[in-house]
């Protein structure tokens, strides 16, 4: 691809780097190179990578240093010393045990630096007297403390073998320098970016990307050129407020029922046991009423009175179906309601009428261990339809809409079991990225013993699942605990409108 139009800093640094005969360059080269800030040589290497025109490979490099109080003035070597110390007191010669008393050197460092002195050749060491005989030599641990003074830092695998050699003894020397391991950016001009550069000439006049008022109010607007725009140039990534994914999934679910005809309700997420499973034919002895499943509240908490006609319906069905002495104290115990069917069977029982459809979309809970497919507090969704003529055949047809509304076409159901529904379905969907049916929402006809208890005529086709399998499959997360993390990588990462 052809880019037409390079901004000035895109040009300086293609041309470093196609004279550099594709030789690798760091950033600070660039810098040196081109005589940009390194903020400009960032933001150009990111313009011009973006267009595949240069390569970036990041590398890591030992960078030898003085360490923080000596970044100025290095630390004296003790051979340098021992020797300005014989200079500076006028002679040529001393004697061992006064240089030992009088420079302030510890003894290891002493020995060390008369050893390197006489190594050199500056000093002579004779009965114990020693004789300075040359004071003007500079040794190669010096030369490299002196660079590091005005370099800074300086890559180890630049060193000269001489400056190695210094590095070497100097490392084995405390305090004199320090070693740094540090990622450094590795940039070479790429075959489309030196293609690029030798056909791209440098303007004799720099183009100007804006027009002001000062130009339009004069004829200086008809002598000047304008840079071009690159439309196909990466542009910043703003990270504005949204709403969570969980969120824009429940609203695109309450759209999808309402778009069927279906009128939402609500209720409190307290419930008497008497509506979470009494009224639901569930038997005051069934394992889902054991404080081992479900959350129950102190009896201080207050709900609604229940209604003594419903309440005979439903003790005269648990007797003669269970075949068991019911019990109103078991019924009027409080709980954070399992899942959200008591309030769809309060609406039924308040409102009468032949035909019906409502949905609901809520809270509830369960006291289950938190695992990768399991909450303690999650959102179900939930359906009701009633009337005369309905059949299983309906049943099936709303769950295959509402799927296919939200963008699963292959639906299939099959027989199970559910205390208050008979006959009872679960439905299969399959999804196409992992080539697999998924279980999702169990539904059915209402029993009698559930429609006859709060005096509803007719049938009730009732279905219910948990929203976040639903958010997982449409996420692709593994983990349902994902979907609360608030990881913000993620949230960013999940399109608004997903299609």
């Amino acid at each position: 691809m052809q880019y037409p139009s390079l901004h000035p800093i895109e040009r300086k640094i293609l041309t470093l780097l196609s004279g550099k005969d594709h030789r690798i360059a760091e950033i600070d080269e660039i810098v040196q190179g081109t005589g940009l800030s390194i903020d400009q040589v960032r933001r150009g290497v990111e313009w011009l990578k973006f267009k595949d025109l240069i390569k970036i490979v990041s590398e890591f490099a030992t960078y030898i240093l003085l360490p923080a109080d000596k970044l100025l003035t290095p630390r004296v070597l003790p051979e340098r010393a021992i020797v300005e110390y014989i200079l500076g007191s006028g002679k040529i010669a001393a004697e061992m045990t006064e240089l030992k008393n009088q420079i302030d050197l510890k003894s290891a460092d002493f020995n060390a630096g008369l050893a390197r002195a006489l190594q050199y050749g500056w000093v002579s060491l004779t009965n114990k007297q020693i004789r300075v005989t040359k004071s003007d030599q500079i040794s190669n641990e010096e030369k490299l403390l002196q660079k590091l003074t005005t370099e800074k830092k300086i890559n180890i695998a630049v060193l000269t073998k001489d400056e190695f050699k210094a590095f070497r003894s100097l490392r084995k020397r405390p305090g004199f320098i320090v070693e740094k391991k540090e990622s450094a950016l590795k940039i070479s001009i790429s075959s489309a970016g030196f293609t690029h550069s030798a056909s791209t000439e440098v303007e004799s006049v720099p183009a100007i990307a804006k027009l002001t008022s000062e130009h339009l109010g004069s004829d200086r607007w008809k002598r000047l050129k304008f840079s071009r725009l690159d439309v196909t140039a990466q542009v910043r990534n703003y990270n504005f407020g949204r709403s969570h994914p969980l969120t824009d999934l429940i609203n695109e679910i309450k759209e999808v029922f309402v778009s069927m005809g279906f009128s939402e309700i609500e209720g409190p997420v307290i419930q008497s046991a008497f509506w979470n499973f009494d009224v639901l034919f569930t038997p005051q002895d069934h394992p889902a009423r054991e404080m081992q499943d479900t959350f129950y509240l102190q009896d201080d908490l207050t709900v609604e009175a229940l209604n003594k006609k419903i309440i005979q319906k439903v003790s005269r069905f648990h007797e003669m179906g269970w075949n068991y002495d019911w019990k109103i104290n078991q019924a009027t115990k409080h709980v954070l309601r399992t899942h959200t069917t008591p309030v769809t069977l309060k609406y039924l029982s308040e409102n009468k009428t032949s035909s019906l459809r409502i949905f609901s979309v809520g809270r509830v809970f369960r006291n289950e261990k938190m695992t990768y497919k399991h909450l303690m507090e999650f959102h179900q969704v939930e359906g009701v339809a009633t009337g005369k003529q309905l059949s299983l055949r309906d049943l099936m047809g709303i769950q295959t809409l509402f799927y296919s509304r939200l963008g699963i076409n292959k639906v299939k159901f099959w027989p199970t079991f559910f205390p208050y529904t008979e006959p009872s379905l679960q439905s299969m969907v399959y999804i196409e990225t992992s080539g697999k049916w998924i279980e999702l929402f169990g539904m059915g006809i209402l029993r009698p013993e559930v429609t006859k208890s709060i005096g509803i005529r007719g049938i009730a086709l009732a279905w219910g699942g948990g929203l976040e399998r639903l958010a997982m499959l449409r996420y692709g997360l593994k983990d349902v605990r994902e979907l609360y993390s608030n990881k913000l990588s993620w949230l960013r990462s999940v399109p608004v409108c997903p299609l």
